[in-house]
């Protein structure tokens, strides 16, 4: 993951990762979205006063192990893979406005799992 904060720039930034269950997502998910249900990844982004700090990630294992089984890949790279996503998130993407930021942040996604090797 060290390769992926470099690339990004992120390597100075403190980062918090929850890996957690379809219930406690779904009760962020409602809280802080205002969306009933779980989802894979929720990104919460610290605010421009908190130097150094990056923010929050949360990662339901229960729809990450789904995913894995439909898509025919291994648990820990569709954990990347969601790593990845929120952290993209952190540092200002967003994919919801607008097919091309969308595009954007596929392409990114997709080069920085390149660099990750989930057997480690």
């Amino acid at each position: 993951m060290t390769k992926v904060l470099d690339d990004l720039g992120c390597l100075e930034g403190e980062l918090s990762i929850l890996l957690t269950d379809d219930e406690h997502i779904a009760e962020l998910n409602n809280r802080y979205r205002g969306k009933e249900g779980p989802t894979n990844v929720l990104a919460f982004p610290m605010s421009e006063s908190n130097a150094g700090m990056l923010g929050d990630i949360v990662i339901s294992l229960d729809t990450a192990r789904r995913e894995a089984d439909a898509c025919e890949e291994p648990l820990p790279l569709t954990v990347f893979r969601l790593l990845i996503h929120g952290l993209l998130h952190l540092i200002g993407y967003d994919h919801e406005t607008s097919e091309e930021e969308a595009a954007r942040m596929e392409e990114a996604q997709e080069r920085l799992l390149a660099r990750v090797d989930p057997g480690t």
